[in-house]
């Protein structure tokens, strides 16, 4: 386990099936949003599953050569939730990521680039998905979890 004194940092985390996915971006992106649509979308049947791991502060870590993320102490359980600030939810203490959403990506766009496919964090090469300024998130995710690349 990582030390409460340890590093995060600024992200938020979704557990989505048996992999979490790993949202960041700058503030006001809707990384929190991202999440409560993500467990709404669960609640509602369209995923099987979704449930917070950390909202806006995050441990990551490599380990046996995958990255955990788990919430920073001091947010665990919490998220923000825009009109009824911090709220608390059922949360998981930890998680493999398998996916890395960035929010508000310079790099995000309608055919993006096979360079933008992936990313590296603490050694781990990681599925990325890049999402431009403006672009609605939760449609995409949505997408990209139930499609599968044409290959071209």
């Amino acid at each position: 386990m990582m030390a409460a004194q340890d590093p995060t940092i600024h992200a938020s985390a979704v557990l989505i099936g048996v992999k979490a996915a790993l949202i960041r971006g700058p503030a006001g992106s809707g990384k929190s949003r991202l999440v409560a649509d993500l467990i709404t979308a669960a609640s509602q049947g369209t995923i099987p599953f979704a449930r917070l791991v950390a909202d806006d502060r995050a441990h990551v870590e490599s380990r046996s050569g995958r990255l955990l993320v788990r919430p920073a102490s001091t947010l665990t359980g919490m998220i923000e939730v825009h009109g009824l600030g911090i709220r608390r939810i059922e949360f998981e203490p930890v998680a493999v990521v398998g996916l890395v959403i960035d929010l508000a990506a310079a790099d995000g766009g309608r055919h993006p680039e096979p360079t933008a496919a992936h990313t590296q964090i603490a050694g781990i090469t990681l599925p990325r998905l890049a999402i431009a300024a403006g672009m609605a998130a939760l449609p995409l995710v949505l997408a990209r979890l139930r499609t599968h690349p044409t290959g071209d």
